[in-house]
């Protein structure tokens, strides 16, 4: 089982990423789980043509039960199943906290006995690499990660932090930055800003995302590019990824 936790800063569009990299690797035929590791619960949504599946953290606030394995998550596009941890009441807790919760919930129910998948995608906040956050990459439920990023500065700001950040658990045998994600913001430069980053920390860039209204299209019918329509040229992109991220093990 592959276990990859994809690490960006905030909006720079690793929820679409993940859950492109998901429905490619599901018209591979691989079974694949993506848990959403942000209180917006939202990662899973374009694999779920636009119905949310209820977080976690919600199930607990509005039940006073424990979800069971029929309600932690739901299938979504080419059978991916879709987890989102959610988070605490606004202004109110820790965020976190619900990803810690989440994952005891998914060991005490066997959830990755029961779907035995072969990738597992763990879609993360990666702002501040810090308690709930670095889970993934303490807690040896996630042994890749991959960064998204732009040429931005706040968000190679971001990247070197989460590389820095997991750079702290390898001795322990924890995860790895196996490579960079570059999702383009068309700004001057762009490619040169992140290689001359990804040089410095010794890091490949794995796949160059061109920014593109098809993703906005998509989204706006609740799907990813790739169920939309594989061929297209950005689909093919996003399947390339994902071959090239089942290659990076070792």
């Amino acid at each position: 089982m592959r276990k990859i936790a994809i690490y960006g800063k905030g909006g720079i569009g690793k929820s679409t990423t993940s859950a492109n990299i998901s429905a490619a690797l599901a018209l591979m035929g691989k079974k694949v789980i993506q848990i959403g590791c942000d209180p917006k619960a939202d990662s899973t949504l374009n694999l779920l043509h636009g119905e949310p599946v209820m977080p976690v953290m919600d199930y607990y606030r509005e039940f006073d039960d424990e979800p069971d394995f029929e309600h932690v998550g739901r299938e979504g596009f080419g059978g991916v199943f879709c987890i989102e941890t959610g988070g605490p009441t606004p202004g109110l807790g820790c965020a976190g906290r619900g990803i810690i919760a989440t994952f005891d919930l998914l060991e005490d129910l066997e959830v990755f006995d029961r779907i035995n998948p072969d990738v597992v995608i763990y879609d993360v906040l990666g702002d501040v690499v810090c308690g709930g956050f670095a889970a993934p990459i303490r807690e040896g439920y996630a042994n890749e990660v991959f960064i998204v990023t732009s040429g931005e500065k706040m968000s190679l700001y971001a990247a070197n932090n989460i590389s820095r950040a997991v750079e702290n658990f390898q001795d322990r045998g924890y995860a790895q930055v196996k490579g960079l994600i570059l999702n383009r913001r068309n700004i001057e430069d762009e490619r040169e800003k992140v290689d001359e980053f990804a040089a410095k920390r010794g890091l490949p860039v794995i796949a160059d995302i061109p920014r593109s209204k098809e993703i906005q299209r998509c989204e706006e019918l609740g799907m990813t590019v790739v169920e939309d329509n594989p061929d297209a040229p950005l689909s093919r992109i996003y399947i390339q990824l994902a071959k090239d991220l089942l290659k990076e093990e070792g």
